[in-house]
């Protein structure tokens, strides 16, 4: 085989692979949101944690002053996550004094912020899960 077919052969590999992962998420994004749909307000409240404004120091010279929601898949997680308030707040403190405020523009920034905050807090969330983190108030300076 020759390097410019090797070369067309990764290609074409590489770019399956992003078609089928990108169809991946697509369908386990739908059936979450489908799976919203079906749970009442008073439902998902009874699952979800309110983290008040907190301010703290980002990596650079700035600060940010922010608050979120947090949807867990229930009653029983949204429990051992108030017990552990120090630990979920220690964890968003930590993310963001390691996170520079350019990092933080535009929905791209704020999804990965919430994504990554999802990620960690579902370390402290076991046996249950965190399903969603929401920022519901942000402010850089």
């Amino acid at each position: 085989m020759t390097l410019k077919n090797r070369s067309t052969a990764i290609l074409v590999f590489a770019l399956i692979t992003v078609i089928v992962a990108a169809g991946v998420y697509i369908y386990f994004l739908k059936q979450s949101d489908e799976a919203d749909a079906k749970i009442s307000a008073d439902d998902l409240l009874k699952r979800t944690l309110e983290i008040p404004e907190m301010t703290t120091n980002l990596k650079n010279e700035h600060y940010i002053r922010v608050s979120f929601k947090i949807q867990t898949d229930d009653e029983k997680t949204k429990e051992e996550l108030e017990k552990r308030d120090y630990q979920v707040k220690n964890v968003i403190i930590k993310l963001l004094s390691g996170t520079d405020a350019k990092d933080l523009q535009g929905t791209q920034g704020k999804i990965q912020l919430e994504n990554q905050l999802k990620e960690k807090l579902n370390e402290l969330a076991k046996p249950g899960s965190v399903e969603q983190v929401y920022i519901t108030s942000i402010l850089i300076q």
